[in-house]
């Protein structure tokens, strides 16, 4: 039976021991259930309760770190739910990621479509200005505006294209142009990671966002995987990455730069989407045990 926290939110994991007080994490999680912008699949709105049932079941050892990041304490704060409009969703995101940071907690946003990492990125360069995003995405997500919007899904990385380092993986969508705003030496598209190896290519990427120690930022659209890995999601495109790539990325970046927010996105769930919906439970486990690198059990 799931547990909940004082305000009202559910308790990461459901274990005995987890810790259910903001006051003793390390991190907040945020889920953002919005869905209003999307143009084709839809049930990203579902997608952060249905990865957080899924996190209920999942066994929480890390056979491969020796660790269980969820003793660092992960609190998990009342969805928000604004949707009156794109500006006005990115507004309260960037408001409650600003909260978290100010508290010294790390924040990892749950969405929800892509549009909602826009708010969460603005927030985290506003306290570290030389922010480098790492953008794992089918999409290059690089549209000025979408639909006479700026704050659209298409225009996820459009900002952060503009005011930070932006390193894009797995891209192998694109609209023309959205050529104009990719950084140099900042795109390894499907075929570099497929026709490159992963050494190379995963290298390369770290060089390109910066020094060691940089204030990192991850946000990883699920589309990112090939179809054959994550089916549930709101544009599957052919030609994805595998679970190791992703969560081997990840790994050398958490150790490259310093993480100070993350996010996992577009989960398009629904009542047949559970292997999806536990490869992304899955998936925030391993990116919180990356980032905030515990002691492993004796």
């Amino acid at each position: 039976m799931t547990k909940f926290n004082a305000l009202g939110a559910r308790v990461y994991s459901d274990l005995p021991e987890a810790k259910v007080n903001f006051e003793d994490a390390r991190v907040a999680i945020l889920p953002v259930p919005y869905d209003g912008t999307s143009t084709w699949g839809k049930g990203a709105d579902r997608g952060p309760e249905a990865l957080l049932d899924a996190t209920d079941n999942m066994e929480v050892y890390d056979i491969e770190t020796g660790t269980e990041v969820h003793r660092e304490g992960i609190w998990v704060a009342p969805a928000i739910t604004e949707a009156s409009s794109p500006e006005a969703m990115t507004a309260a995101v960037r408001d409650a990621v600003s909260q978290v940071l100010t508290e010294g907690k790390m924040p990892f946003i749950l969405g929800g479509e892509h549009s909602v990492s826009i708010g969460a990125i603005q927030a985290c360069h506003a306290v570290y200005p030389d922010l480098a995003v790492l953008h794992i995405d089918a999409h290059a997500d690089l549209r000025e505006s979408f639909h006479g919007s700026e704050c659209n899904h298409a225009c996820a990385v459009h900002w952060a294209s503009r005011n930070c380092t932006l390193v894009q993986v797995g891209i192998r969508s694109m609209d023309a142009s959205e050529r104009e705003f990719i950084q140099p030496g900042c795109l390894f598209t499907g075929d570099d990671c497929h026709h490159r190896s992963d050494e190379d290519w995963m290298a390369e990427a770290l060089a390109a966002l910066g020094k060691r120690g940089v204030p990192l930022y991850v946000t990883v659209d699920l589309d990112a995987f090939d179809p054959a890995f994550v089916p549930h999601t709101g544009t599957p495109e052919p030609g994805g990455l595998d679970w190791h790539q992703v969560t081997g990325l990840i790994r050398l970046a958490s150790q490259h730069g310093t993480v100070v927010g993350m996010d996992v996105v577009e989960l398009a769930a629904n009542e047949h989407s559970a292997p999806s919906d536990f490869l992304a439970a899955k998936l925030v486990y391993k990116m919180l045990t990356y980032a905030l690198n515990p002691t492993p059990l004796s």
